[in-house]
């Protein structure tokens, strides 16, 4: 009878493990994806918030994107600066977690962003390549959304001397790798 009893035992208390495995590998997945979009949006921020400097739009009018100067140069950098800091705020608020809920609405503010952007494509015809990209970011911050206020929410700790560090040297490594690309372009053009 103890037999029987320990065999309905065992049966009737679920394995932890499968779980645990999906929850972990939900994370994991969310926070690729963070800081792939994060440091992506960052560096394409970056690049347009510099426009704020007429020699760089001039020299940002010249390249072959076709939508840069149907835009003008105010909203160029207004879209840079929420890109930019968007991008920021896909990783900095969860990974130093300092108000963690941040990262998700910045993803909200991001997935927004690319909406509003794959209309403007749409409305200009033409520009379906534009559309394709904008539709997929605005999937992956959506998931981020979802992810990170439903599935996997960040637990909020509190500041200290160690985050705030720790959020500084992101931070810079950031803004770092942003502007490498408009580095190259400032001083590799004849």
């Amino acid at each position: 009878m103890s037999a029987a009893v320990q065999i309905a035992n065992t049966q009737s208390v679920p394995e932890h493990r499968p779980q645990s495995r999906l929850r972990s590998g939900m994370n994991i997945t969310l926070w690729i994806l963070q800081v792939l979009a994060g440091v992506s949006f960052c560096i394409t921020g970056f690049g347009k918030m510099m426009c704020y400097r007429q020699d760089i739009w001039e020299q940002t009018l010249h390249q072959p994107v076709p939508w840069f100067s149907a835009v003008p140069q105010a909203l160029f950098v207004f879209i840079g600066v929420s890109e930019f800091l968007g991008g920021v705020g896909l990783i900095l608020p969860a990974l130093t977690r300092v108000k963690p809920k941040l990262t998700a609405y910045a993803s909200i503010g991001l997935t927004v962003v690319m909406i509003l952007a794959a209309l403007f494509h749409i409305v200009r015809g033409g520009e379906y390549n534009f559309v394709r990209i904008n539709l997929i970011s605005a999937a992956v911050t959506a998931l981020i959304v979802y992810g990170r206020l439903t599935l996997r929410p960040v637990i909020p700790k509190s500041l200290s001397a160690i985050r705030i560090v720790s959020g500084l040297a992101v931070l810079g490594a950031l803004v770092l790798v942003s502007s490498a690309p408009l580095w190259y372009m400032l001083t590799h053009t004849h």
